[in-house]
């Protein structure tokens, strides 16, 4: 029993801060494996492979009032992907601005642009479906708004396609573009450790939480039979990844596939940001659970066990945080004194092992983006910004997501995308 603790309150403190412990030294183990067996030695990303055939792509972009940012992205994409055979469709999902204006102006410049209006926000799963029903190819990449995907990436993400018929989607990496504040420098770190090394990670272990919706490529057969994205769901791509790994297909990661997104840089934003993200997680889950009690779904169990787990443990944080307050001001029983707070050195040995993650994961990615050490050190504040976001998102996506009325369609609203630079 930690000194001054209760029976409940010892187990409370040792689960909330050991938890992170054991799952930070699971992740990296599983992301060094992943990283030099199929990685290390594998071309960098101005050498994709050469590959055996190119057959056609289609490039889905949904918009949802996005005039100030969409043309940039579709001129990126068309002038600068350097594959030779491929179709874009800009998708406007009912959007209130210039929105639809400047994506036709676009398509009388570019020919290999069409352009698909919604006359109602219909949210970003029915405008993928839509866009894919409309296409006659078999590989679809799709990208959001804000995004600038890197010329080489669909040449690495065909590359997993024709290596195996059954490759359902692949996802790609997505880096930060803006940086010029605290939250941007942060994401930098936040996006190597757990966009890229936990996807490392899950592909060692057996199949992935989620693609990364900012870009992610299917075979269009794959989707057709696992049921296209679901309208009703807050995150999509949480849901489309789950639907095509139960019904069997192989999800997996290209790390070279980059692509340059915008992402919040004000509290406010990345709260409902993170708030979405953990109500669309949670929805999967309780979506899901009765699917998983088969031995053929096995290699789900471990992605939704920590996934489990990682609720429970944000529960567990809350709790003692509020046992900790309320001895501040009652007696409370023994069993459930929490007198302190400060982890002592447990919270050093946490905080160590959390910059040895980013360290890690900044090293696989500095093959692909240079200069990435220089955020290193802004990332001391991850655990005490993102955790603690992170604690109070969870606890509120579930009983959200509970009271949430069946059925009800998921529309959407522009993000915050925080300052724009490139």
């Amino acid at each position: 029993m930690i000194e001054g603790f209760g029976t409940i309150g010892t187990l409370l403190f040792g689960f909330a801060f050991y938890y992170p412990l054991f799952m930070a030294y699971y992740w990296m183990i599983g992301a060094l494996y992943y990283y030099h067996h199929y990685e290390k030695h594998q071309g960098n990303v101005d050498s994709p492979p050469q590959l055996p055939q190119m057959p056609p792509v289609s490039f889905l972009v949904p918009c949802h009032n996005d005039e100030k940012i969409v043309a940039e992205t579709l001129e990126y994409l068309l002038l600068h992907q350097d594959y030779p055979d491929f179709e874009v469709i800009a998708i406007n999902d009912g959007s209130k601005d210039r929105t639809g204006q400047v994506l036709d102006d676009l398509a009388r410049r570019h020919p290999r642009l069409r352009v698909v209006h919604l006359a109602q926000n219909q949210g970003k799963a029915l405008g993928l479906t839509t866009a894919a029903l409309m296409t006659r190819n078999e590989f679809l990449i799709c990208i959001d708004s804000d995004a600038l995907l890197d010329p080489h990436a669909a040449r690495w993400i065909m590359w997993h396609f024709l290596s195996s018929a059954r490759v359902g989607a692949v996802t790609g990496n997505p880096r930060i573009r803006n940086r010029s504040t605290l939250l941007g420098r942060i994401q930098v770190g936040e996006f190597s450790s757990t966009a890229g090394l936990l996807k490392r990670a899950q592909r060692t272990y057996g199949r992935l939480f989620t693609m990364s919706g900012v870009v992610a490529a299917f075979r269009k057969s794959a989707v057709h039979e696992a049921g296209y994205w679901s309208p009703e769901m807050l995150t999509e791509d949480i849901d489309i990844t789950w639907k095509l790994e139960i019904a069997k297909w192989d999800v997996r990661f290209e790390p070279r596939a980059l692509c340059w997104i915008l992402m919040p840089e004000t509290l406010g934003g990345l709260w409902r940001q993170r708030l979405r993200w953990a109500m669309g997680g949670v929805q999967v889950i309780l979506r899901r659970a009765r699917q998983l009690r088969s031995w053929r779904e096995r290699r789900m169990w471990p992605i939704f066990l920590e996934y489990v787990v990682s609720m429970a443990w944000a529960y567990t944080m809350m709790i003692t945080f509020l046992l900790w307050a309320l001895g501040k001001f009652v007696d409370l029983p023994a069993a459930v004194q929490v007198p302190t707070l400060l982890p002592g050195f447990s919270g050093v040995l946490i905080g160590m092992t959390c910059m040895c993650q980013v360290a890690i994961a900044l090293m696989m990615d500095s093959r692909y983006e240079k200069g990435l050490f220089r955020y290193y050190f802004w990332m001391i504040w991850y655990p005490v910004i993102y955790w603690i976001i992170n604690v109070f998102t969870t606890v509120v996506a579930t009983p959200r997501v509970l009271l949430l009325r069946s059925g009800r369609r998921a529309t959407w609203r522009s993000p915050d995308r925080g300052i724009h630079t490139t």
